[in-house]
């Protein structure tokens, strides 16, 4: 976590706790994990943790179809994700086509400094062998 001040112990739980899921996780459920795990860390210590790492970039950020957000330690550099409707199994994804049409569409309306994420839904081979079939 970036700050110009030394993280509290209980913002290097949040951290730690985070780099060892590998999936995306709600905040709810991170506080959770941290709680079965004998953290004493509160919720609100959580939410402002996640909120301060990804403004920092340190963490990706989804939304859920029911609009929650979500969150991952994933690797540096700008990559986009594959997640499963089922489980929620992400894949972090390149995209080259992807950013020269995002560049190419800026440059004709004149914007600068642009950014964007992509996030590609489907369903995992695992839970596509495991759905029921109708």
């Amino acid at each position: 976590m970036t700050t110009t001040r030394r993280p509290t112990r209980q913002q290097s739980a949040v951290v730690a706790q985070l780099a060892e899921l590998d999936d995306f996780t709600s905040a709810q459920e991170l506080h959770a994990s941290l709680r079965d795990a004998g953290a004493k860390v509160g919720l609100a210590t959580v939410y402002r943790t996640l909120a301060s790492m990804a403004a920092a970039g340190e963490i990706d950020t989804l939304r859920t179809d029911e609009g929650e957000a979500v969150y991952r330690k994933c690797s540096t550099g700008h990559h986009h994700h594959l997640v499963c409707r089922g489980c929620g199994r992400t894949v972090e994804i390149q995209g080259p086509t992807v950013e020269r049409w995002a560049d190419t569409v800026a440059a004709e309306h004149g914007f600068t400094q642009v950014e964007h994420t992509l996030e590609v839904f489907g369903v995992c081979p695992t839970c596509a062998h495991t759905a029921p079939t109708h």
